[in-house]
């Protein structure tokens, strides 16, 4: 009599615990999905993302003066150029989206992944610049941003002296050497948004 009550017992208490372990369980689950539809999605980069990016990407490069190009950005410590063409636009450049000051809508950047340094590293000819620490000494001790030094760097690998200016994309390169008219890029740089080759095409 003991024995079965002992057991019934146990039985009951067991049942008690199951139940109290999948009300939890339920109870957490329930919780993280009203967690996760609460949270932001991310955006999926679907072909409809493609699409606007190559539209925007060729509609800039038929509006540009030169499609040659000086990339330039950072990677393990070092600053790195490649001297490159317009070939790698659809592969080295990422679409995002512009600020309300800028328009709204989509921009088209050079914001290169690890990938798309690898890439870069390939696509033409590359030049060790200098350090990053030392790059960003020259950022912090002058009046001009990482894009203006960089663009200052490459000016004077060529043997030339650097005066800023504000020529747009359509009417001259950043540099011209050997006769050749460059476009110079450093790494987060904005090529366009649809606000702005909107009212280049006008």
């Amino acid at each position: 009599m003991h024995k079965n009550y002992i057991k019934k017992l146990c039985i009951l208490t067991k049942t008690i615990l199951q139940k109290s372990i999948d009300n939890g369980a339920k109870q957490a689950y329930n919780k993280d999905i009203e967690t996760k539809r609460a949270q932001p999605r991310k955006e999926v980069f679907t072909m409809t993302n493609l699409t606007m990016l190559k539209t925007m990407t060729d509609r800039y490069n038929a509006l540009a003066f030169t499609h040659n190009y000086i990339f330039g950005f950072t990677d393990r410590g070092v600053v790195y150029a490649v001297i490159t063409d317009s070939s790698v636009l659809p592969y080295a450049l990422t679409l995002d989206h512009a600020s309300s000051k800028n328009g709204g809508g989509y921009s088209v950047r050079f914001s290169p992944n690890k990938a798309q340094k690898e890439m870069l590293k390939t696509a033409g000819e590359l030049i060790v610049v200098c350090s990053e620490d030392q790059f960003n000494e020259m950022v912090k001790t002058s009046k001009y941003n990482k894009g203006e030094i960089f663009e200052m760097l490459m000016t004077e690998y060529f043997g030339q002296t650097w005066t800023k200016d504000n020529v747009p994309f359509t009417e001259a390169g950043d540099i011209e050497a050997d006769g050749i008219a460059y476009q110079v890029k450093f790494q987060k740089a904005t090529f366009c948004t649809e606000s702005s080759l909107r009212n280049l095409s006008k």
